[in-house]
Parts: structure tokens; sequence; C-alpha cells
């Protein structure tokens, strides 16, 4: 009654960081013990059950506090709130003689693991947050002394002929003190005149990175070497054949923008990361504040006050750093990355969240009405015509439905991913993380549905336009212009997808680039999961995966796509030498892939078919809500599975089916079972993300302080002697 309709309990869920979902307050466990409390309550004869003290004081009808205020300690003390000797908060209920008493004991005692949980966690990721912030202040020291070494070469000479010593100028209000080298990126910043937001007042601008007053010298630049990253089979190959290791600087300006550009990206994740703790605090709290305000008015008591009290003294209610670091975060990039702009600073940090155009709604049911339209015709064109018992109809089935069919495979593989992102955004699968996307850049479903059907609309007015083709008799040739249409629809289609212009989502264009142009040089290029979803087929990907990580399981996964080139393989033998040897080696081989591949998916991909899980034969974590749909999608793979081994064993042969339209079939099963794949696969690595509190890019340091000039600490060392 009281806990019908509980709003907060789903914008809780809603809003909370998905990977740690076990480490906020289990609130809807709570809300379960506050309703086995009201039914024992309920349970109750009327002359026991607990109301309302009939000692309080009347509230008025008024609103005016006409009755004299209780202090609190005249209030009825219900609990004693208390920090032991471990630094554990526990809770003493005094009324566990009151009826139902032993529920609200377990009670306190569920909360207070609840709030130690927290704690621990919140403490454990702000640890990591300093940690890191140190990092980052070393690399900015460095980065503001390459910039000076860099661009005014002069004034490095300078420093480095005064000994080092730091030339330090007072600011107006002498609360700040700053580096010459403050004074020249001033200097340079002034000189846009379209800059809005640059205040008159220069002081408020004179804090260099994270820490309030710093001095950053050029001797930090003996003590840094700059990280190899090896993304190109160039840098690859060079890695192989001399020394990967961290190298010495250049001081060159290319050497300049590449840190500037990695160190941007580094800080704007890391901002993400507080951004991502300030929520879960905040949310934290206002769970334990809900609840125990709940559980004031189910049991008429006063106790929320004493134990938010405890909560607020505690280290995530009493903890601020994540606000003073936000702001300083901000200062450094604006001051830093963004010219001084804070509007540019500040959207480059906290990227908006794309509007829902309905325009894009329209377009796509307007596309996709007009594909059915187009199929429709098609059909109708094909029937009245009697185009399929021609004498054209082979040479059309050789020539030009191969190169339709593509399209149709890649408009196919286009409507599974949409509806993947679909349910993938419906079950909280944080598949932008999971591949990588930058924040904001990914494309939902919507626009993902309106490219498929715009391709979809551009080739079946191909496929309409090349069906009725006449050939001249004489040359046996068709008309010029009929044979084009497919060339034009092939150039036009190229041209969208390179077009360097800003326009039909070329983020995502580029971005798409970039993933089948490692999948292509996988064994030269450093491998991520996108490019493992993009090209699963191809055998050197795994193999690179093997070399990096030093694991056998990326090596076994290498080893089922080689069973597969195998199976392959012995089935072109037979197609050449139609012989029984081959046929038999063809079946075995890809009965073999098939079982492994079959398994690799279940298991390893998917992480089912495991015997003691809590569900029968799933995992113990699953996102969807019926158990049903598991074990319906294990036998859909296992059959699409084999239904595409049958055109490597080429047994199937279907009556009034011409052998490219059957290969264009199981093709298209094909792809169902990519589609399916792709989205219990992302589910799995991210219950993976879950299980290991992975919400974090991890993004490389440009900068390398482990290898300090020996030849620097000698010196230095010296100086300090003769001192």
């Amino acid at each position: 009654m009281i806990l019908g309709k509980m709003k907060f309990g789903k914008e809780y869920t809603s809003q909370m960081v998905h990977e740690w979902q076990d480490a906020y307050v289990n609130y809807k466990y709570l809300k379960s013990l506050l309703k086995e409390m009201i039914d024992f309550l309920a349970k109750l004869p009327h002359g026991i059950r607990r109301t309302e003290s009939i000692s309080r004081a009347f509230s008025g009808i008024s609103g005016k506090a006409h009755h004299l205020k209780i202090d609190d300690e005249e209030e009825e003390q219900v609990i004693l709130a208390r920090v032991d000797s471990n630094g554990r908060h526990l809770t003493t209920f005094l009324m566990v003689s009151d009826e139902g008493g032993e529920y609200e004991l377990f009670f306190f005692r569920r909360l207070d693991d609840e709030l130690n949980k927290v704690i621990v966690f919140y403490k454990s990721k702000m640890e990591e947050v300093f940690m890191e912030a140190e990092e980052i202040d070393k690399q900015m020291d460095a980065l503001i002394a390459l910039r000076l070494k860099v661009l005014r070469p002069e004034e490095a000479t300078r420093l480095a002929s005064a000994g080092m010593k730091s030339q330090r100028v007072h600011c107006k209000d002498m609360e700040h003190t700053v580096d010459v080298i403050t004074e020249v990126e001033i200097s340079s910043d002034e000189s846009s005149e379209d800059d809005d937001d640059v205040t008159p007042d220069k002081t408020e601008r004179k804090k260099i990175n994270f820490k309030n007053s710093t001095t950053p010298q050029l001797h930090v630049l003996k003590h840094v070497k700059i990280n190899i990253k090896l993304e190109t089979p160039l840098s690859t190959l060079k890695g192989i054949i001399t020394d990967s290791k961290p190298k010495n600087l250049t001081f060159s300006n290319k050497e300049l923008r590449g840190v500037e550009e990695q160190l941007k990206v580094v800080l704007i994740e890391y901002y993400q990361k507080l951004r991502l703790l300030k929520s879960y605090n905040h949310l934290n709290l206002l769970a334990f504040s809900k609840i125990m305000k709940k559980y004031d008015k189910i049991t008429s008591r006063n106790a929320s006050r004493a134990y938010l009290k405890m909560v607020n003294n505690s280290y995530i209610g009493n903890s601020d750093e994540v606000n003073r670091m936000m702001e300083r975060v901000e200062k450094t990039f604006i001051r830093h990355f963004a010219n001084a702009n804070r509007s540019k600073g500040i959207q480059a940090l906290r990227p908006r969240a794309k509007r829902k155009r309905h325009i894009i709604t329209f377009s796509s049911g307007f596309l996709a009405g007009c594909s059915v339209a187009l199929l429709a015709a098609i059909v109708v064109l094909i029937q009245a015509r009697n185009l399929f018992h021609s004498r054209e109809t082979d040479r059309y089935m050789e020539n030009i439905f191969p190169l339709y069919s593509l399209f149709g495979y890649v408009v196919l593989h286009m409507l599974m991913y949409s509806a993947n992102v679909y349910f993938w955004k419906r079950y909280r699968i944080n598949y932008p993380f999971i591949f990588g996307f930058k924040q904001g850049s990914s494309l939902g479903y919507r626009e993902v549905f309106l490219l498929s059907a715009s391709l979809s609309v551009i080739a079946l007015g191909g496929v309409l336009s090349n069906l009725d083709m006449e050939m001249d008799p004489s040359t046996e040739s068709y008309e010029a212009l009929t044979e084009l249409v497919p060339l034009v629809l092939v150039i036009a289609v190229l041209l969208i997808v390179f077009c360097p212009l800003n326009i039909i989502y070329r983020s995502s264009r580029f971005f798409l680039i970039r993933c089948a142009f490692r999948s292509i040089c996988a064994p030269l290029y450093k491998v991520s999961l996108v490019d493992m979803i993009l090209a699963d087929q191809l055998t050197s990907q795994s193999l690179r995966l093997c070399i990096e990580e030093s694991s056998s399981f990326w090596g076994y996964n290498a080893l089922k796509y080689f069973s597969i080139i195998i199976a392959v393989i012995m089935r072109t033998g037979y197609e050449l030498h139609k012989k029984n040897v081959w046929l038999a080696m063809a079946v075995v081989s890809s009965a073999v892939a098939g079982i492994y591949s079959t398994y690799w998916d279940l298991v390893n991909d998917w992480g089912l078919l495991q015997r003691n899980s809590k569900n029968r034969w799933l995992r113990d974590k699953l996102l969807l809500p019926y158990k049903s749909i598991y074990y319906a999608a294990m036998i859909l793979n296992v059959i699409l599975r084999f239904a595409w081994l049958q055109t490597v064993l080429g047994i199937t042969n279907l009556p009034h089916m011409h052998k490219n339209a059957l290969t264009a079939l199981i093709a298209c099963l094909e792809i169902l079972r990519r589609g399916i794949w792709n989205f219990f696969r992302m589910e799995s690595v991210h219950l993976n993300n879950m299980g290991k509190y992975r919400a974090f890019k991890a993004v490389p340091l440009p900068l390398n302080y482990d290898y300090i000039d020996e030849d620097a600490e000698k010196k230095g060392a010296h100086s300090t002697t003769n001192t």
C-alpha cells in the first residue's frame, strides 16, 4: 500500500553506472525488507498494531508552529549510530523488544552492510583517481616545458643558461604565483580577439594544472621519454626490427602536437571518470535518504535523522574532492587545450546528448515504405513478364544478381545492427563504451535504420532498372545505359562512404573505414574488440591478440578460424577432383569446424552452458527477462551454423532455384546468425565489465617518467654532495 508506486526506484536504476550496479545501494532489496515489515504489521491485531505516538504534539492545520518544539535529545532514541575501530559504520537498534523489532534489527544490519560497501568502493575509486591525477600533473609539467622548448627556444635557452632558476611573476592579488612560461602563453592567447570568454582580469586564469601553485621547469624534460604507439603497420615493423621502448624527445612540432592531442584525450576521459563518481555519490546518498524516510513512515519512528547524520559524516557524505578536482580539470583544459575559451572547453568535456529529430523517424518510415513498394513492383514485373523462365535468366543470375545481392547483404547487416542497437539500449548494454565510440557520437537505431532504408531504395531502384535488359542479337551485348546502372550505383555508394565533407554521419563513416583497414592489416595493427566484431572471420585477427596478450585463449580462437579455412580448402579440392577421398576429408573437416565453432560461440563468446549456474545451462547473470530466449538462441545458432556448412559440402540443391539464389539465401541466414551472435556477445562482454567494475576507457599516457637520465642523476647527486 505504502510502497505501491515507486518512481524513484526506476529513476535510480536508469541513472546508475550499469557496470557498477553491484556497488550501488541495493535499493530494491532494502525496499523488499520494508515490504516484509509492512506485511508483518498488517497481520498484528488492531490493538497491538503500532500507530503514531499519541504523545506527539499536534502539527496544526494553519501550517504555523503553535506547539512547543521538542529538542533532539527529548525525542525517542531509536538507533545508536557509530563507527568502530576498523572504520566500519554500525547501527545499534534500541527497540528490539517492540513487535516486529527483529525485522527492524535485520533491516539496519543490511543497511549498514550497504553503507560500508558503498564507502569501500567509493574510497577505492577515489584512490585510483588521486593516483591518476598525480600522473597527469607530471604529464602537464612536461607538456608546458616541451611547449616552451619547441615554441620559445630563446626563452628555454635563457632559462637553461640561468641554471634553471624560475622567474616568478606576482599576481595582482598576491595570492598566486606563476612561471615565466605562463606569461608567454597568456600573451599568445591575447592575440585572439574573437574569444568572448576571455575575462579582462588575467589573474583568474593563472593556474597551469591541477596544483594551485606550480613552477614547471625545463629539467623535467631530461627525465621523460615519449611512448611509442605501435598502431600502424610501419610503426609495428619498426618496433619489431628495432626497439619498441620509449624514445628520447626530439623537440619537434609534430612531437608536440602528438603529446598535446594525447593529453587532451586523457583529460577528457579523466573528467568523465569524475562525472561518473559524482553521479555515484549523489545517487547513493539520495537512496539512503529515500529508504530511511520510508522506514520512518512505515514504523512511525524518527530514526532517519540520526542515521543520515552518520551517512553525511562518512567518507561518501563528507567528501568534496570530486567537485574540486572537476573544477581543476575544467580550468586546466580550458587554459591549455581550448585557448582559454570556456564554452569550447566545456563543450569538449561535456558533450551534449543528441536530440531526437522527428525528421529522421519520418524519413526512415517514408524510405522503408518506398523499399516495400519497389520490392512489390519487382515481384509483379517478374511474374507478369515471366522473366525467370526467359533465355536471359542464367545470364542475369550470373552477371547482375551477385552485384545486387551484395547490396542486399549490406542492407541486412545494417538492419540487424539497428535491431541490436535498439535492444542493447533497451537492456542497458553499454555498447558505445565496448566499441570505443566517442561520447555522443554513436549512431542510434533510428539513424542506422535510415541509412539502411536509403541504401535499400537505391539498390532496389537499380534492380528494377536492370530487370528488363534488352540484348542486341548481332553483338550479344546489352545497351550501354543499362550496363552502366550497377557501376553508377557502386560509385555513388563509394563516394558517400569516403566523402570528406561533414555530412551523412562523417565521424561514423570514418570510424568504420578505420576499423575495416585495421582488420585488413590485423597482424600489423593493435587489435580492439570492435575490429574483432567487424572481421570475426579473419584468422590473422586472433593471431595478433594471441601475441599481444600472451594468452593461449586467443590461440584457440585462431584455431577455430583455421579449421574453417581447412574445411573450405577440402571443399575446393573436392570440387576440382570429384574423388571420394576429397569428399570424405571435406565432410570430416566441415563437421569438426562446425562443432568447434558452435561450442566456441555458446561457451566462450556468449558465456552460456555453465553447469553450476543458478540458471540451468545458462549463466548466473542474465539481462533478458525470459530464459527461453537464450535456449531458443542457442538452438537457432546451431541450426544456422550447419545451414552455412551445407554450402561448404555442396550437397544442398533445391528444385527451381538457381545456385546463386541459393547461395544468397544461405548468406542471408548467416547474416541473421551473426546479428543474433552480436547481441549475446555484447551482453557477455558487458556482464564481464560489470564483474570487474570496468566503466572507464584506458587511455595511454604520451610520456614516460620511468626512464631517468643517469648522467643527470649523477650530476644532481654530485651537486648535492658539494653543497
